[in-house]
C-alpha cells in the first residue's frame, strides 16, 4: 500500500499543471504539422497560393472582395519568398496560427478569468477538434481571424487589468489584422464594442487615466496598417480613396462605387442574398454533431446555466405564485427577503471576473452564431469562428460530472480528427465542401510524363498552382471542347475534358475517368444518416473528367 501511495503521488508530482499544459501544446503542435501536405489543396487553397505566387513573382495583387482580404496573400508570398512555393510550405503559417491559439488561453488564465482546469480542458479541445486541427491546416483565411479575434481579446483584458498602453497597441494591431483577413470582422468589433461598453457602464471593467490617449493613438495605428495592407503599400491607393480623387476648396470629391470597402459591402450583400453556397439556417447544427459532439453538449448546458443565472428563474416562478394566488405581482415579505438575498449573491456573481469572461464567451458565441446562421453563404469553414467562444462555454462552472464527459468526448474528437485530417485518401465528410480528389496525383504523374498536355474544360483547377511558372508551358488551354483533329494534330501526350462534354473516344488513345473534385453528397445519403453517422462512408458528389493517353496495347 505505501509503494502505491509512493508511486501515486510521484504521478502527481511529475503531472503539474505546467507540464500537462506543455503536454496538451506539444500535441497540438504534431497534429497540425505532422504530415501537413497529406492532402492535395483544396480547390479554394491552391486560388490563394496562386495568387500569393502571382504577388511574389509579377508583383501583382489588388484587392477583390471575392478573395478576401490582404493578410493572407502577403504572408504567403514571403513565406514562399523565404522557403520555397509548395503545399507544405503554403500550410505551415496556418498551422502556426492554429497552434498559437492555445498559449492565448493560457495568458487568460494567468490573470484569473479561467481555472486551472479549465485552462487544461479548453486547450485540449483546441487541440484535438476535429474542425479546429483541420482548418488548421488549411490555407484559408479563417485561422488567421480567429487568431487576430482572439489576440484582441486577450490583448483588451490585460488593458482593463494592468491599464499598460503596450495592450492597447496589441489590442490595434489585432484588429488591422482581422479586418485585413475578412470583411466581417467590422461587424464582430461592433459586437464587441457593445458589450465592453455595457460591461463599463455596469462597473465590470475599469478604464485606465490614458485612456484617451491610447484611444487616439490605436485608432491612427489601426487605420494605418489597414491602408498599407488593401493598398498594397501604396501601389493602389484607389482601394481606399477611389478613382478620380480630387482634393479642392470646394471639398473631397471621390467616386464611392469604387472604393474596396463600398465594393466589399456591395458583393458581400449580393453573394448572401443570392446564396451561391447556400444552406439552411441550422446548417452548423450538424456539423457540431458530426465532428464537436462533446463540446456542443457541454456549450449547450453552460449557455442554460448561464442565462438561468442572469435572469433568476426562482424569483419568476415566486412573483408567478403570488399572482395566481393574491392577483398581485408584490412578492409576499418572506420572498421578499429571499429575493433580497437572491440579488445580493447575484451581484457578488457579477463581480465574479470568471463570471464576467464566460458572460462575455456566451455573448461572443451566440453572435457568431446568429450571424453566420444569416448570412446565405454557408461553409464549413466558418465554424471554427464559432467553436472557439464554443469551447470556453463549454467548461462553465466546470465539476466532475462534465469533466468525465469531456475527457471521454475526446475520444471521439481524437477519433473524427485522425479521421478528416490524416487519412489519405477521398472522405465522404461535409467537412470538405468541395476537395480535390487524390485521383489527381495520377494524373499529375502523366502530365509530368508528358511532353504536350491539352486541357479542354473550364474545370481543370488546382492544376495551374500545380504546374505554376514555366511548367505550364507545355499546356494548351480550351476553354471549350473543340474537334478531335485540333485536339490531336499535335499529338499531346494527355488530353483532359470535363467528363459530360467529353469525346466517346479518340483514335489512337486510352481513355480513362478520374475525378478532378469530390463532396458529401446529402442527396445520395438522406436515407441512410443514421448508418452514415455509424460508418462515414456512402456515395459522393464528385466532378469527373476524362483522360485520353495514347493507346499502348498491342
Amino acid at each position: 500500500m505505501q509503494q502505491a501511495a509512493g508511486f501515486s503521488q510521484k504521478i502527481q508530482q511529475f503531472f503539474t499543471f505546467e507540464r500537462i499544459f506543455l503536454i496538451i501544446f506539444l500535441a497540438a503542435i504534431i497534429v497540425r504539422f505532422w504530415q501537413i501536405d497529406l492532402k492535395l489543396f483544396h480547390h479554394d487553397e491552391a486560388i490563394h497560393s496562386w495568387f500569393s505566387f502571382q504577388l511574389l513573382t509579377k508583383g501583382t495583387w489588388i484587392y477583390d472582395p471575392s478573395y478576401h482580404g490582404p493578410f493572407l496573400y502577403f504572408v504567403t508570398a514571403g513565406m514562399f519568398s523565404a522557403f520555397g512555393a509548395s503545399d507544405l510550405v503554403a500550410r505551415l503559417l496556418p498551422a502556426l496560427f492554429g497552434v498559437i491559439l492555445i498559449p492565448l488561453v493560457y495568458c487568460i488564465y494567468r490573470i484569473g478569468y479561467i481555472s486551472r482546469n479549465q485552462t487544461l480542458l479548453v486547450s485540449l479541445f483546441l487541440a484535438i477538434s476535429p474542425d479546429m486541427v483541420y482548418f488548421s491546416r488549411f490555407l484559408r483565411h479563417d485561422i488567421f481571424m480567429l487568431f487576430f479575434t482572439f489576440l484582441l481579446i486577450v490583448a483588451l483584458l490585460y488593458y482593463f487589468e494592468r491599464g499598460q498602453s503596450r495592450f492597447a497597441i496589441i489590442a490595434a494591431i489585432a484588429t488591422a489584422g482581422a479586418v485585413c483577413c475578412k470583411e466581417e470582422m467590422p461587424l464582430f468589433l461592433i459586437a464587441f464594442t457593445v458589450f465592453f461598453i455595457c460591461a463599463l457602464w455596469k462597473g465590470w471593467f475599469t478604464l485606465p487615466g490614458q485612456w484617451k490617449k491610447d484611444l487616439v493613438v490605436c485608432g491612427l495605428l489601426v487605420i494605418a496598417l489597414m491602408c498599407a495592407l488593401y493598398t498594397g503599400f501604396g501601389g493602389h491607393p484607389e482601394t481606399i480613396i477611389g478613382q478620380n480623387f480630387q482634393l479642392a476648396v470646394q471639398g473631397i470629391h471621390f467616386e464611392a462605387n469604387t472604393t474596396g470597402w463600398y465594393q466589399a459591402v456591395d458583393h458581400w450583400v449580393s453573394m448572401s442574398n443570392e446564396q451561391r453556397l447556400g444552406g439552411p439556417w441550422f446548417y452548423y447544427i450538424p456539423l457540431y454533431l458530426l465532428y464537436e459532439l462533446p463540446i456542443f453538449i457541454l456549450a449547450l448546458i453552460g449557455t442554460l446555466q448561464i442565462l438561468f443565472s442572469c435572469i433568476r428563474p426562482a424569483r419568476f416562478i415566486r412573483c408567478a405564485k403570488n399572482w395566481w394566488s393574491t392577483r398581485r405581482f408584490e412578492l409576499s415579505m418572506g420572498d421578499l427577503a429571499i429575493a433580497s438575498i437572491e440579488q445580493s449573491k447575484s451581484n457578488a456573481i457579477r463581480k465574479s471576473k470568471s463570471e464576467i469572461f464566460f458572460r462575455f464567451c456566451v455573448f461572443w458565441m451566440l453572435i457568431t452564431m446568429a450571424f453566420y446562421a444569416y448570412v446565405g453563404e454557408k461553409v464549413p469553414w466558418l465554424i471554427i469562428h464559432q467553436l472557439l467562444p464554443m469551447c470556453f462555454v463549454a467548461v462553465y462552472k466546470l465539476n466532475w460530472q462534465k469533466t468525465v464527459i469531456a475527457l471521454v468526448g475526446c475520444i471521439f474528437l481524437i477519433t473524427l480528427t485522425w479521421h478528416v485530417a490524416f487519412i489519405p485518401a477521398d472522405i465522404n465528410e461535409p467537412i470538405v465542401q468541395v476537395q480535390n480528389s487524390e485521383d489527381m496525383r495520377a494524373v499529375m504523374q502523366l502530365m509530368d510524363n508528358s511532353r504536350h498536355v491539352i486541357i479542354a474544360s473550364q474545370d481543370y483547377w488546382p492544376l495551374p498552382w500545380y504546374f505554376r511558372g514555366d511548367r505550364w508551358n507545355k499546356i494548351t488551354l480550351y476553354g471549350t471542347v473543340p474537334d478531335e483533329q485540333t485536339l490531336t494534330e499535335t499529338h499531346p501526350g494527355v488530353i483532359i475534358m470535363h467528363d459530360t462534354e467529353s469525346l466517346p473516344s479518340i483514335e489512337g488513345y486510352d481513355k480513362r475517368t478520374y475525378k478532378l473534385a469530390y463532396w458529401f453528397s446529402y442527396y445520395d445519403n438522406s436515407n441512410r444518416l443514421i448508418d452514415y453517422y455509424l460508418h462515414r462512408d456512402g456515395k459522393m458528389g464528385s466532378i469527373n473528367i476524362d483522360v485520353f493517353t495514347p493507346h499502348t496495347g498491342g
